[in-house]
């Protein structure tokens, strides 16, 4: 079987392959990988031979002919800020993505990954779109109370946009018309504010800043966070941790299992319910902060992400931010989708793919 786009989407512990003729999609599997096979590499970075040959093995083995594809495209990962777009994986991009001027994260293998993927592929090209550091924030968002350091963009923006233009579609508007509040909710959370197009504001998930999230541990006490990394406590390395991927939930709970977390709370586990309610509370607060940057101004609130699946979760948000706007639930991410809406319209020409400087 042909198809013409091919998504390729690495996470923690799976690569996500889907391919699409045009905008049907034909065939998706999220190919697990076990801790023993991931032991084997030293970094991330030596991972990308090893999902690449997943790849092909998958669409072998599911008699896939991929002499017709025109496009590879993943996550963007942490580079250096980029307007919203679709970008080729050049050097450049490449370079910095194994050089990433911001973190170590899954997500800047992706690139990476399209890129040996396509070059085994005559005639393919290797793409990435809206990379997590679009930055379409106001200035006036940037400023902290410390010269010399300032708030970055660094958030959700495939699946933050996405679910906004398919919000925008259900009411046959076009996205730059609208005014937004879009909390992704899951390993990481970030909550962003959609004025006219642009995300003029949102909390920098990545390194903790605004709600805990399943991995992250959100905004700190700063002085309790000082004396940690002053006084022997955690080394730089170990308090890093703590902010990108080892606190938040699974600190709390030793899960990230979303069904085992409610299960716990239906059978009466109050530490789960408190916790649970927190990160919702927190989350609810951030959607208030984004409600002050729109001035009020604020056409619906739209909750994404693994945790919109949690009726416990949902519901609390709810119940606090209900007057600020319409919530509307977009379960899951969409980043598959997004990432093949974005390559059919660069094969049909509607949009031109931008060169990373």
């Amino acid at each position: 079987m042909t198809f013409n786009i091919l998504v390729v989407n690495p996470k923690d512990k799976m690569t996500q392959i889907a391919v699409f003729e045009d905008f049907t999609l034909l065939y998706i599997n999220n190919r697990r990988h076990s801790a023993e096979e991931l032991a084997r590499y030293p970094s991330v970075y030596d991972q990308v031979d090893y999902r690449t040959d997943i790849v092909f093995k998958e669409l072998e083995n599911n008699h896939f002919d991929t002499s017709n594809v025109k496009v590879v495209i993943s996550r963007g990962g942490l580079i250096k800020p980029v307007h919203s777009g679709v970008f080729k994986v050049s050097d450049k991009l490449k370079h910095d993505l194994r050089n990433s001027p911001i973190g170590l994260d899954v997500i800047n293998i992706g690139g990476l990954v399209a890129d040996a993927v396509a070059a085994r592929i005559e005639g393919a090209r290797a793409l990435i779109a809206d990379p997590a550091v679009v930055d379409e924030m106001q200035d006036v968002a940037r400023i902290t109370g410390v010269p010399g350091i300032e708030r970055k963009s660094i958030f959700h923006a495939l699946n933050q946009k996405a679910v906004a233009k398919l919000y925008a579609e259900s009411l046959k508007k076009d996205y730059n018309e609208l005014n937004l509040i879009v909390a992704h909710m899951g390993n990481g959370t970030t909550v962003g504010a959609h004025c006219k197009g642009n995300v003029i504001d949102v909390n920098q998930g990545f390194e903790g800043d605004g709600p805990f999230s399943m991995i992250r541990c959100g905004s700190l006490p700063l002085g309790e966070v000082v004396s940690m990394c002053t006084d022997g406590e955690k080394t730089k390395e170990e308090a890093f941790a703590l902010l990108t991927h080892k606190g938040g939930i699974n600190a709390h709970l030793g899960t990230t299992n979303i069904t085992e977390i409610e299960n716990r709370i239906k059978n009466g586990d109050k530490k789960a319910a408190l916790v649970f309610e927190a990160m919702a509370y927190q989350v609810s607060k951030s959607i208030g902060e984004m409600f002050v940057a729109l001035k009020g101004e604020v056409d619906a609130i739209l909750l994404t992400g693994d945790l919109a699946h949690s009726e416990f979760v949902v519901n609390s948000i709810r119940d606090h931010v209900d007057k600020l706007g319409q919530v509307i639930v977009f379960a899951g991410d969409n980043e598959t989708q997004a990432m093949a809406s974005n390559a059919l319209r660069v094969i049909k020409g509607e949009i031109e793919v931008s060169e990373y400087k």
